[in-house]
């Protein structure tokens, strides 16, 4: 007598053409207006990320003017952007009136 294999449905999906969201990267501008500590804090603070990335980025925004931190989803990256922009000004200067800008751009592939 042979078995009879059952093998399970597969479920199509609704939409064939659907597509993952592409990532987006949270990217840092640089001013005169924030220090190096501001930054490796802020790396920190908003990424988890340790003191030797801080300083990396820090003097990479220095440099180049403009470094990326961090990349994933457009929901996160928006939140990332957003807890950048409310980290508040750096106590170190002065003239610092804010928070560092960051924007987002979608992630070349």
């Amino acid at each position: 007598m042979e078995e009879t294999i059952v093998r399970p449905k597969r479920h199509k999906e609704s939409d064939p053409k659907a597509k993952r969201q592409p990532p987006y990267n949270v990217i840092l501008l640089n001013d005169d207006d924030h220090t190096f500590e501001y930054v490796v804090a802020m790396c920190q603070k908003i990424f988890g990320y340790p003191l030797e990335k801080g300083l990396q980025l820090a003097a990479e925004v220095h440099v180049t003017k403009r470094c990326i931190l961090w990349t994933g989803s457009l929901e996160q990256a928006e939140l990332k952007q957003e807890q950048i922009h409310s980290l508040g000004k750096d106590e170190l200067v002065d003239r610092c009136q804010g928070s560092m800008t960051a924007i987002l751009e979608p992630a070349t592939q």
